[in-house]
């Protein structure tokens, strides 16, 4: 039986849809890089104004948090992340990004949404509006904080360096979610670890130079980076036990300019995931052993250099608080539409919110791909074909998953804020 006050709630979704879809295909079409969301930023701080939020911009550089105040009960945090990537996007859509970046590098590059943000940001937009509309139908604080660079694992960081945890209430529930490539209308969740741990790093190994004619003369970096490359492959499939779970992905190699030179250096740069940290610290520690001992062997005229790129802690649910959450999804959603998964190997820095504030969180993924278009592919077993996040052609469909994304944030909220 569904409750009156979600009802309440939920009546005036319809009439914000069209409003709220001209605002995703506007961010869709004008996508920022991480920590330059300035534009985006700029559009949540108006309309949650519009709505009577209090609004603090500016919060880790290109943040948002707006605090809507209904009178005594919980806090409740919905969290929304607002960047896009350095990707060209090729989805043919008619508000297709055509925009460019500067990156880190200081590099011009395509950007696009690629990755379902700007779903993220209509969707925490849609609730709250829908919050601010019938106050009635709850009590409490409802918190939308609009996140700046997950993309690179700063984002969360940077609020909460910026004096997030002291600058606004505590949360008694911390709520997130994010679009991925199951059905659209689905919703998959789970308690205990959901998304993996993640690092990225550079490795500089440095070589001698030399004519490509004259290889006596050279310490080779490329042939010392190749053999380090393959090295690095027997890590989770010889150090590992085969009842954990591990990724290491060598991403980038990159050496010389010109087929006859031998270069004086090699780059590479590799990302791990792990779901445990025992399993994490012996990888990072097999990598600097590796790395250490390819150059080493190859006589390189000093060691190699390893940087941190960037870092992403397990996120993980409360089992209390999601199955309140789940419990409510229950109530409302059809049963074949909420389903348990398992770990992803994706990462996320949403769990940053929660470990700060030691508030209980929970992060649920909704889909964002045609249902028959996935159906088909399920059938034929060519869903490895479909489009995942990242994907210069992802794109989530626009309905049912805007309407999923927003009722989710405002079902899991209200399972604390109801009157």
């Amino acid at each position: 039986m569904q409750d009156k006050r979600l009802e309440m709630l939920l009546t005036h979704l319809d009439a914000l849809l069209p409003a709220l879809e001209a605002t995703y295909k506007d961010i869709h079409a004008h996508p920022e890089l991480s920590m330059q969301e300035i534009r985006t930023a700029g559009i949540v701080e108006g309309q949650l104004r519009e709505l009577g939020f209090e609004v603090t911009a500016g919060v880790g550089k290109t943040g948002v948090v707006g605090l809507l105040r209904n009178g005594a009960g919980p806090v409740v945090m919905l969290r929304a992340d607002m960047d896009a990537l350095p990707i060209q996007e090729a989805t043919g859509l008619d508000y297709a990004s055509k925009a460019t970046g500067t990156g880190p590098d200081g590099a011009e590059a395509p950007v696009a949404h690629s990755c379902g943000h700007d779903m993220h940001v209509a969707c925490l937009l849609g609730a709250a509006s829908l919050f601010a509309k019938a106050r009635d139908a709850w009590t409490g604080t409802l918190m939308a904080v609009f996140q700046p660079g997950e993309e690179i694992g700063q984002g969360a960081q940077a609020m909460i360096d910026d004096g997030l945890v002291e600058r606004f209430p505590k949360p008694d529930v911390v709520l997130g979610q994010h679009v991925m490539s199951l059905p659209s209308g689905k919703i998959d969740w789970r308690d205990g670890v959901v998304t993996s741990a993640a690092d990225s790093l550079q490795i500089r190994m440095f070589g001698r130079g030399a004519h490509g004619s004259m290889p006596e003369a050279s310490i080779d970096p490329v042939v010392m980076a190749a053999s380090t490359v393959l090295r690095l492959q027997t890590i989770v499939s010889r150090e590992v036990a085969p009842t954990d779970s591990a990724v290491l992905t060598v991403g980038s190699l990159q050496a010389g300019t010109k087929e006859n030179v031998i270069p004086d250096e090699a780059i590479i740069k590799l990302n791990v995931r792990t779901f445990d940290e025992g399993v994490r610290s012996r990888i990072l520690a097999s990598i600097t052993r590796i790395v250490n001992a390819e150059s080493e062997a190859a006589g390189a005229p000093e060691p190699p250099e390893i940087t941190p790129l960037d870092q992403y802690s397990l996120v993980s649910n409360d089992p209390v608080a999601t199955k309140r959450v789940v419990d409510a999804f229950r109530q409302y959603f059809p049963e074949e539409s909420i389903e348990q998964t398992k770990p992803t190997m994706a990462s996320e820095d949403f769990g940053c919110f929660g470990a700060q504030w030691h508030s209980p969180s929970v992060y649920w993924f909704i889909g964002g791909a045609d249902p028959e278009t996935y159906a088909q592919a399920k059938r034929e077993g060519k869903l490895h074909t479909l489009p995942t996040n990242h994907n210069p052609r992802f794109a989530p469909v626009l309905h049912p998953t805007l309407e999923t994304g927003i009722k989710a944030l405002v079902i899991a909220a209200h399972a604390w804020m109801a009157s």
